[in-house]
């Protein structure tokens, strides 16, 4: 019975696909200025529909929870300010999420680090809150991976390779946290990150395919490093 449901829900979406997206089929209103866009769509959806169909398949019973985490944070001083001289996170892309990736949607990591003055008899105080991002998006006909992070202004990492794009998605080196004027010698501070994948956002042509914002989930829990300056 699930076998012929599995069928049956195939059949009928690459149905509705082929008619709504394939040029000329099934729409007489397609304009020759259209076929780009469309073929584009088209691509993207005939590449996520073998997903879709497997989860369908698989459902119910299956949790896409993911255990990412941050796995290292070191700190260190320039002359002028504190710097993050190293996070990494790990687990962050499942094989269902890379299939995703690998069809043309762009996902986003967004990083939150904090700075605070630990104070015993008061809250702590705040120093610093910084907010990053990560984006990624896979360009399917010049097979490569196009990397934005935001501290880097308007540089783009452009690389073929997945393992890469992982590596610069799931790293931060030498990120500027505060001027070191700032701070107190002898004086206790705390450094606290997390990180989380965006919400997934579908393009309009892709909204009937929500199942896939139940792969779309992760956030890290904080990670504390405590320091005497």
């Amino acid at each position: 019975m699930r076998l012929s449901i599995h069928w049956k829900a195939s059949a009928l979406i690459r149905s509705e696909i082929y008619k709504k997206y394939s040029p000329g089929i099934g729409n007489s209103k397609a304009f020759p200025t259209d076929l780009p866009i469309r073929r584009e769509r088209f691509r993207i959806i005939s590449n996520l529909l073998p997903l879709v169909l497997s989860i369908l398949f698989l459902m119910p019973g299956l949790s896409y929870a993911q255990e990412a985490r941050i796995a290292d944070i070191t700190i260190t001083n320039t002359h002028d300010d504190l710097e993050l001289a190293y996070l990494s996170v790990k687990n962050t892309f499942t094989k269902k999420m890379r299939e995703i990736v690998a069809s043309g949607v762009p996902a986003t990591f967004s990083f939150f680090i904090t700075l605070h003055k630990v104070r015993h008899f008061w809250a702590d105080k705040e120093i610093a809150r910084i907010e990053i991002t990560h984006k990624i998006k896979y360009h399917s006909l010049k097979k490569e991976f196009v990397i934005r992070r935001s501290w880097e202004k308007d540089t783009r990492r452009v690389t073929h390779s997945f393992k890469e794009a992982r590596k610069l998605m799931n790293e931060i080196r030498h990120l500027k946290i505060v001027p070191l004027r700032k701070l107190k010698k002898d004086t206790r501070y705390r450094l606290r990150a997390k990180v989380e994948l965006s919400k997934l956002r579908l393009p309009l042509y892709l909204h009937h395919l929500l199942v896939l914002v139940s792969l779309w989930n992760f956030e890290t829990d904080w990670y504390d490093m405590d320091f005497v300056y």
